[in-house]
Parts: C-alpha cells; sequence; structure tokens
C-alpha cells in the first residue's frame, strides 16, 4: 500500500473524530507523517536483517564451496594409496558440499532478490516521505495562515460590534446630556424670569398706588374748581333752548 493510500485510510479512520472535535488537520498530518517514518524506520531494520542474512549464506556458500576441491585432492590421495573406502567417502562428501553449495546459492538467491526488493521499497518510501513532508510543511503553513486570518477577522468583528454598542451607548449618553442640559437651560430661564418679575411687580404695584392717589387727587381739585364756577355761574332758565 503506498503512502497516499495510507494517508487516506488514515484520514478517512480520522475523520469522525475529526468533524466532532474539531481537530486540528495539522495533527493529523504530523501523526500521517510520523507514522510513516516510523514504517521507514522498520523496513530500513528489515533491510539490514536481510542484507545480514544474504551476507551469512554467502559466507557458507564460500565455505561449501572451498570444501569441493578439498574433497576431491582427498580423493586422489586415498586412490593413490590404494585406499578405495576412504576416497569413495571423500567423493561423497564432495557431492554433498555441491548439494549444500547449490541449496545455499538458492537461498542466498532469494534473500538477494529480496533485499533487492526491500531496497527499492525502502528508496520510494523515503522519496515518497520526502514528498510527503514538502506537502505537510506547505499545507501546515496555509492552514496556519488562514488559521490567523480567521482569528484576525473575527477580532475585528468583535470589535466592530464593540465599537458599534459604544458609539450606541455614546450617543444615548449625548442625547441624555442634550436634555439634561436644555431642562436645565429652561429652569435658569424659569428662575431668571421670576425673580425679574417679582421685582418688576413690587414697581407696578408701588406706581399704581401712587397714579391712583394722583388721579384721586386731580380729581378733588378738578371737582371743587367746577363746584366753584358753577356757584358763580347763574343757573339756567326755564323754557329756554339753549
Amino acid at each position: 500500500m503506498g503512502l497516499a493510500a495510507r494517508c487516506v485510510l488514515l484520514v478517512k479512520g480520522k475523520l469522525g473524530a475529526v468533524l466532532d472535535s474539531a481537530e486540528d488537520p495539522r495533527e493529523v498530518l504530523e501523526y500521517a507523517y510520523q507514522e510513516e517514518q516510523r514504517r521507514l524506520v522498520e523496513m530500513r531494520r528489515a533491510l539490514v536483517e536481510v542484507a545480514a542474512s544474504k551476507a551469512q549464506l554467502d559466507r557458507a556458500v564460500k565455505r561449501a564451496r572451498e570444501r569441493i576441491p578439498i574433497c576431491e585432492e582427498q580423493a586422489q590421495r586415498a586412490l593413490e594409496l590404494g585406499r578405495d573406502e576412504l576416497a569413495r567417502e571423500a567423493l561423497a562428501r564432495k557431492h554433498a558440499a555441491l548439494a549444500e553449495q547449490d541449496d545455499l546459492e538458492r537461498h542466498a538467491a532469494e534473500v538477494g532478490d529480496e533485499e533487492r526488493r526491500l531496497t527499492g521499497a525502502e528508496r520510494q518510501l523515503a522519496a515518497r516521505i520526502d514528498e510527503f513532508r514538502s506537502h505537510r510543511t506547505i499545507l501546515s503553513a496555509r492552514y496556519s495562515s488562514a488559521e490567523a486570518r480567521v482569528r484576525a477577522a473575527e477580532a475585528i468583528t468583535l470589535v466592530s460590534g464593540e465599537l458599534a454598542e459604544l458609539n450606541l451607548a455614546l450617543g444615548r449618553a449625548e442625547e441624555k446630556t442634550e436634555r439634561l442640559r436644555a431642562r436645565a437651560d429652561a429652569l435658569d430661564s424659569l428662575i431668571e424670569t421670576g425673580a425679574v418679575a417679582q421685582s418688576w411687580g413690587g414697581v407696578d404695584a408701588l406706581g399704581l398706588e401712587l397714579r391712583r392717589l394722583v388721579a384721586a387727587e386731580a380729581v378733588e381739585t378738578e371737582l371743587a374748581e367746577l363746584t366753584q364756577r358753577m356757584g358763580h355761574r347763574p343757573p339756567p332758565e326755564l323754557g329756554d333752548g339753549s
């Protein structure tokens, strides 16, 4: 299974948790990256073990191959000494070494194929991890940028709302202040008008009294004058048309 497929499975497996708890996708990417790194370490460890097995088999093949000429030499010496049984036994050991060599070479070839397969897979996985790390860095940076923009927008929205509320509060305070000032001005006007009225009220009362006395005196004077004139004037004759 490739890196992309495993990432898809990982994302699908954690999709419910992501939706339920609003998990940070950067954590998902980091988790996937760490998992791939762990698999790469395991693959490299397995590759080391396979390489060690291959080297062990190669050494065994070398030892079996080195026994073959020794067995041939022993068989030849035994024939020279007229010891057919020893020569036969030496040749049997030679064929056993040949069979062991063939078997070891077959296993060594199989392990070599496995080593090459693991080496290719390790290289592909390492390349994909490098690519994934690059994409993870880009996506993490983009997510961080988007997250910062969202926080900034939320802060601006919050500040705008608070400013709007403050403006409303200021408007209400200004309106109330104006009403209080108008009321104070009205009260000041009433107080000033009342004081003037009281002042003018005293002057008018005195003037009226003086005018009344003067008018009464003038009436008496005019009455006396009329009486005096009437006392010296003869009464009108009856029948006079004037």
